[in-house]
């Protein structure tokens, strides 16, 4: 008897924490966006985390053997982080001077032509359009002495104001967004650091609150699927940066073939745009063939078709075997995450898209092994 009058009372709860969620969804949903939205520093500790514990780990297995006193044991794990942000940091560095330099000498480059060009496009224009008759025939706009010039010059002025509150509203949202994004970095890599130093004993709380409060059964397949996604994240994080470093190289060693300009900063730009699965490569494509139409209309083109045919090979070739062997989920269902995964949350959405896709495709197939 007692089993069922709990068993009443657990749905008896469960349904009014249902209906209270149905009739006040917006004051819910508010509620969830303020807790995520200050949650958001701590979601990026994780990330960070994460992804440096990867070198990090890498890096313990050759130093820690090597450490033999107390003292030394204790500084290796801090001397490993260190290392690891460090070359992380320089890596970023090493891609952000490679690319940046040479894309501003190109908007440059561009922005001297560029009056050239209207002055050729207004000259083609006037011989083919008339524009100095349509703007200032007999029937042209701005003809007529009926024209109040005092109210369109207030018009204007009102325009140039509103305008320019406009720019310094944006100015100020722009200011306040960057600060609020360095402010959530800079909390969310101290987050990063603590659980970087501390991870096995957190991993020690949380197993024993999940084995006191949880059943066996559940504590058990929860750290099953914990395991899983942890497999697929690695894989596709190391399997992802080895892919796009192999297509960067290919990208420079061929446009040195094809003399291209660029090569070095057009391969580091590719490689670096290839961390997005599928279509990041020809994000960068984009991009350098911008930058070389700056020097040469028809080098840009055979960039593009050199690029295009590589991205195919490498597609077809190289990504399933690093990158879709190593996260063991077929190239089919990796296009059919990285569409869906960036029609729902953009450039992020692609980036998990793939791991997680890959995870639930591995608990799927043991699940129907078994």
């Amino acid at each position: 008897m007692e089993l069922k009058w709990k068993t009443c009372l657990r749905a008896g709860i469960t349904v009014v924490l249902l209906f209270l969620v149905m009739h006040y969804w917006s004051v819910f949903t508010g509620i969830t966006n303020v807790a995520l939205g200050a949650a958001k520093p701590l979601f990026w500790g994780c990330a960070i985390a994460y992804v440096v514990n990867i070198p990090m780990n890498f890096l313990e297995r050759y130093v820690e053997p090597k450490c033999k006193k107390e003292v030394a044991k204790k500084m290796c794990r801090p001397i490993c982080m260190v290392l690891a942000f460090v070359c992380i940091f320089l890596i970023a560095v090493l891609i952000v001077q490679m690319i940046v330099p040479e894309l501003i000498a190109c908007l440059q480059i561009l922005l001297e032509e560029l009056p050239g060009v209207l002055e050729n496009v207004t000259i083609w224009m006037e011989d083919n359009l008339q524009i100095s008759a349509l703007l200032f025939g007999e029937n042209s706009l701005l003809q007529g002495s009926e024209a109040d010039w005092q109210e369109t010059f207030t018009k204007v002025i009102n325009i140039l104001i509103n305008g320019l509150g406009g720019v310094m509203g944006a100015a100020t949202s722009i200011i306040s967004s960057v600060f609020s994004t360095v402010v959530t970095l800079t909390v969310g890599m101290v987050f990063a650091i603590y659980l970087l130093l501390g991870k096995e004993k957190l991993g020690r709380q949380f197993r024993r609150l999940f084995v006191r409060y949880l059943p066996e059964q559940v504590t058990k397949k929860f750290y099953y699927v914990v395991e899983i996604l942890n497999q697929s994240f690695h894989s596709f994080i190391v399997g992802q940066c080895t892919e796009a470093v192999i297509l960067g190289l290919l990208c420079m060693g061929g446009m040195m073939l094809l003399r291209l300009p660029y090569a070095a900063m057009i391969g580091c730009l590719v490689g670096f745009t290839a961390l997005i699965p599928i279509a990041g490569a020809y994000i960068g494509a984009v991009v350098g063939a911008f930058m070389i139409f700056t020097v040469s209309p028809i080098k840009a083109v055979i960039f593009i078709a050199y690029l295009v045919t590589l991205q195919q090979l490498e597609g077809n070739l190289i990504y399933p075997r690093v990158v879709g062997s190593s996260i063991g989920l077929p190239g089919v269902w990796v296009l059919a995450a990285v569409t869906v995964g960036g029609g729902v949350l953009g450039i992020g959405g692609m980036l998990l898209g793939v791991p997680i896709v890959a995870a639930i495709y591995q608990l799927l197939k043991n699940e129907l092994n078994r």
